[in-house]
């Protein structure tokens, strides 16, 4: 039973983070929890504080926010065994999609106080000359993060709007990219688009790029995709909501334990956070993480 939760947030996030905030530790007083608030004034910092928690101990610690901070928040809870609730107060919320949690913080607070827990693979990502990174839902390369890469340098427009023009001013450059892919069974060089490696189903907020892709399985989804045809391209983002894009001919899936992604010139993002340039090693790690989920989760999703 959790008697203690350490909750964490991002003050630079915005009103609505703030009322879910609210919202939430509210009702986990309501419930008898003992609540720690904390926020860091940099992510930097926050991890900081998020690994002081741990080492001196949380019976779980709640990230009030969205895929980025949930995923900062595995950068420390990773093999710890401390679970890790989540109050959706982001724009793509993909884990929480993923684990069928409330939207409502209030909900989502009582996820929390009724303690009920699953266990869940991680991705962990090495590269030389940096610190190891974990990931939950999909690392996304190629097309993919050259369009974040853009969206990133751009300030205006604000939100989801900026991410869609980068899309259009990078269509204009698509090019096949030249990839070396090792797997658990072999090598493969291929001239892709780009290339997601799935440790669950959905990321970019609510698109389905690995809709076969397990929680638990210990595997991982490699998703290649070999169009470079900037029609075809356009038609097959919208079937990616439905997962039925891995139906087309121009798209490849392969389930493997460990990958190795290598091609110059390209990033990698994990969560939607920049993690660098290629080439990096991605691997499954079986029950890396702890999630509080609501009673009736289903499995293997």
């Amino acid at each position: 039973m959790i008697e203690s939760v350490t909750v964490l947030t991002n003050p630079a996030a915005g009103p609505r983070t703030a009322r879910a905030t609210r919202a939430a530790t509210t009702r986990l007083r309501e419930r008898g929890l003992h609540v720690t608030e904390i926020a860091g004034d940099t992510p930097q910092h926050s991890l900081e504080l998020v690994r002081r928690t741990v080492a001196a101990g949380t019976g779980a610690l709640v990230a009030v926010g969205g895929d980025g901070l949930v995923w900062l928040a595995w950068q420390a809870l990773a093999q710890s065994g401390i679970p890790l609730g989540i109050v959706p107060a982001g724009t793509g919320n993909d884990l929480a999609r993923v684990l069928q949690l409330p939207s409502d913080p209030v909900a989502a607070a009582d996820v929390v106080a009724d303690g009920s827990t699953r266990t869940i693979d991680l991705g962990r990502v090495r590269a030389a000359g940096r610190p190891d990174h974990w990931f939950g839902t999909v690392l996304a390369s190629g097309f993919d993060s050259l369009v974040t890469d853009r969206a990133n340098r751009m300030r205006r427009p604000r939100g989801r709007l900026r991410y869609n023009v980068a899309m259009v001013a990078e269509l204009a450059h698509l090019r096949l990219l030249p990839y070396r892919i090792t797997l658990d069974d072999g090598d493969l060089e291929v001239a892709a688009t780009m290339v997601a490696v799935g440790n669950a189903s959905t990321y970019g907020g609510g698109m389905r790029i690995a809709p076969a892709a397990r929680l638990d399985d210990g595997l991982l989804d490699v998703v290649i995709v070999t169009s470079a045809n900037r029609t075809r391209l356009l038609r097959l983002f919208p079937t990616v909501y439905r997962g039925t894009h891995v139906e087309l001919d121009e798209v490849t899936v392969r389930r493997t334990r460990r990958v190795r992604l290598e091609c110059p010139g390209i990033s990698a993002y994990a969560d939607g956070e920049p993690l660098g340039p290629l080439p990096v090693d991605v691997e499954a790690v079986p029950g890396a993480g702890v999630v509080l989920v609501p009673g009736a989760q289903p499995p293997n999703v």
